[in-house]
C-alpha cells in the first residue's frame, strides 16, 4: 500500500514547475527579441546598401551627362540644340554670351580662363566649369570649399536637356530629380590645359615613339560628380578624366 505524499512535498513540486515555466517564457521572449533585432539589423543593412547603389548609379549618370556637356551633345548623341524638351536658358550653353562654354580651339582657352579666374568667391567655378584646383583636390571633404562651389555645380540635364522623369514619376533615378541644396547630385568640370610638347619629355612613351594624345583642343577635363542618397549619411563621389580627340580623316 502506497503512502500518501505530504502536502508540503506537493507544494514544493508546484513551485518548481512554476519556476521552470517562467524560465521557458523568459527564454522564448529573449529569442523573439533577438530575432526581431536581427531582422531589423538586416533590413537596415539592405536599406543602406540599396541607397548607396542608387547614389552610385546617380553619380555615374552625372559623369556621363558631364561628358555630353563637354562634347556639346544631347543624351542621344546628336548635336545639342535648343529645340529639345527640357530646355532652359543654359541648355546647350549658347555662345557668345556671359555664359561660359567649352573651347573648340586652343585660342578660346584664354577667355575661359580669364572668366573663371574672376570667380574666386565660388572656388573659381562658374556654371559647372572650374579652373584646375591648386589646393586640396578632395574639395568635397573641405566644408568651406564645397560650400563655395555648391551654387555653381551643374545638375543632371541642366546643360544637355537630359530628362529626369519629373517630380512624382519613376522614369529616372529619384536622386537626379532633386534640386534641393545639399540633396540630389551635382558635377563640376575642371579645365586642365595640356601641353602638346609634354610627350617630348620622354616621360610617357609608346615604344620608341613619344605618346601623342592627339587632343583638340589641347585640354583635358576632370569631372567630379557627387550624389547624395535618400538617407542623410549616404554620399558617393566619382571622378573621371575626359579628353576630346581629333577626328581622323
Amino acid at each position: 500500500m502506497r503512502g500518501i505524499r505530504p502536502y508540503s512535498s506537493l507544494r514544493r513540486q508546484r513551485g518548481i514547475s512554476l519556476f521552470v515555466v517562467i524560465v521557458f517564457v523568459m527564454m522564448s521572449m529573449l529569442l523573439a527579441l533577438w530575432g526581431a533585432r536581427t531582422s531589423l539589423f538586416n533590413e537596415m543593412i539592405v536599406g543602406n546598401d540599396a541607397d548607396y547603389q542608387r547614389a552610385f548609379e546617380a553619380a555615374q549618370a552625372l559623369i556621363q551627362d558631364a561628358e555630353f556637356d563637354i562634347r556639346g551633345e544631347r543624351p542621344d548623341g546628336l548635336a545639342c540644340d535648343r529645340a529639345i524638351p527640357n530646355v532652359n536658358a543654359d541648355t546647350c550653353r549658347p555662345a557668345p554670351s556671359a555664359l561660359v562654354w567649352f573651347p573648340t580651339e586652343d585660342k578660346e582657352l584664354g577667355d575661359l580662363v580669364s572668366t573663371l579666374g574672376a570667380k574666386a568667391s565660388t572656388g573659381y567655378c562658374f556654371k559647372g566649369i572650374c579652373l584646375k584646383r591648386t589646393q586640396n583636390q578632395d574639395f568635397w571633404n573641405d566644408k568651406t570649399a564645397l560650400t563655395a562651389m555648391l551654387p555653381e555645380g551643374a545638375r543632371y540635364g541642366h546643360y544637355t536637356g537630359a530628362q529626369t522623369g519629373g517630380t512624382g514619376t519613376t522614369a529616372s533615378n529619384p536622386i537626379l530629380k532633386s534640386n534641393t541644396v545639399g540633396e540630389g547630385g551635382l558635377y563640376w568640370i575642371e579645365v586642365m590645359p595640356y601641353d602638346p610638347n609634354a610627350g617630348n619629355s620622354g616621360l610617357v612613351t609608346n615604344g620608341s615613339a613619344n605618346l601623342s594624345l592627339n587632343l583638340k583642343p589641347s585640354i583635358a577635363y576632370r569631372i567630379t560628380a557627387i550624389a547624395h542618397g535618400l538617407k542623410p549619411n549616404t554620399q558617393v563621389v566619382l571622378q573621371s578624366t575626359f579628353v576630346r580627340q581629333k577626328v581622323k580623316n
